[in-house]
């Protein structure tokens, strides 16, 4: 036991030495909102990241829609590879910068765990349905305070609770932490860029739509684009207390998120696919709202805590595409007949 606290400890003095003086500090941490005994040889956000990993919204994410709704092709991306994504560039970033790379993985490992089915098509549709609105970041909050672990929560420590709920923040509004805003960065070069690349194996676009002003600045590939990225915010925020891209850069990949919503997550297609997804949530929104002893028991006691609104959201936005598409059909589909010849 005292080699393993000799391990956390040479973890602590590490940090100390090379670390910014604005990175956030295992030792330094504000703690979780249950105090529990310490790990001998993990610190608290390497903690955070193996409770995250083993729960059961991060195994989900790997039939959870990114942009295009359950694609047939082997290679488009979904949400558990986006999460994925976004952890390796977090991680880029956060050492580039001498952050705490521990506490950038852990938050954006858990930054999508409350994501819908149908990306964030779902999240529109929930939002419309529900009085109080539905919001993915807080969502993801509620799944590592509340929902996992029969209620229990995953019990993380503030610094990635925080991570989390702000990771589509940005300016004041954004993570306390700089580990945090490292992951708002990293989660926009990561879908900007691999959507890009699905819409052009989906034969949405081609390569040669990017316009040139956006490609002249950030690279012709998803390689150069990430590491065209990644550079410039080293270059900017290096030894500051800020994370962000220098200007040219910035305003180069604002343009191409505004080219991907143009050509691609708001075209006819896309939209009318929503179409579709709407007409199946809401169906079920409805079914259960109606009858909530439809639910599953561990929803169902959720309607007794925080109303059943709340219920009915935990419940659908935990499905996945295939599992929603199974429970639309399991309500609402009728089932086929086996006919018999009576007078055999």
């Amino acid at each position: 036991m005292e080699n393993n606290g000799a391990i956390k400890q040479i973890r602590y003095a590490m940090e100390k030495q090379y670390l910014s003086r604005y990175a956030a500090k295992s030792s330094e941490t504000r703690g979780r909102q249950r105090e529990e005994e310490p790990c001998p040889m993990r610190t608290e956000y390497q903690r955070d990241r193996d409770r995250i990993i083993y729960s059961k919204a991060f195994v989900r994410l790997k039939n959870k829609t990114q942009v295009f709704f359950s694609p047939e092709g082997d290679h488009y991306v979904t949400r558990l590879t986006h999460t994925l994504d976004v952890s390796q560039i977090s991680r880029s970033l956060a050492r580039a910068l001498a952050l705490n790379e521990d506490l950038a993985e852990a938050i954006a490992l858990g930054h999508d765990l409350g994501h819908t089915p149908f990306g964030h098509s779902g999240e529109r549709i929930l939002d419309k349905l529900c009085s109080a609105g539905f919001r993915h970041n807080e969502q993801s909050l509620r799944v590592v305070d509340v929902l996992e672990k029969q209620g229990r929560g995953l019990n993380l420590t503030e610094e990635v609770r925080d991570g989390i709920l702000r990771h589509n923040k940005r300016g004041e509004e954004g993570a306390s932490t700089l580990e945090g805003r490292c992951v708002s960065i990293a989660d926009r070069i990561a879908y900007i860029n691999h959507d890009l690349n699905d819409a052009i194996r989906a034969g949405v676009l081609k390569e040669s739509d990017v316009p040139e002003d956006i490609v002249a600045v950030l690279g012709k590939t998803s390689r150069q684009r990430i590491d065209t990225a990644v550079t410039s915010v080293w270059r900017n925020s290096a030894g500051k207390p800020m994370v962000g891209m220098e200007k040219d850069v910035q305003e180069a990949s604002d343009a191409l998120r505004a080219f991907m919503f143009e050509r691609v997550y708001r075209t006819d297609f896309a939209l009318g696919e929503e179409r579709k997804a709407e007409r199946m949530i809401g169906a079920m929104y409805d079914y259960f709202m109606h009858d909530l002893s439809q639910l599953p028991p561990v929803y169902a006691a959720i309607t007794e805590q925080s109303g059943a609104e709340q219920a009915v959201c935990d419940y659908i936005s935990s499905m996945t595409d295939r599992y929603a598409v199974y429970v639309f059909k399991k309500i609402f589909v009728p089932r086929s007949w086996t006919f018999f010849d009576e007078n055999n």
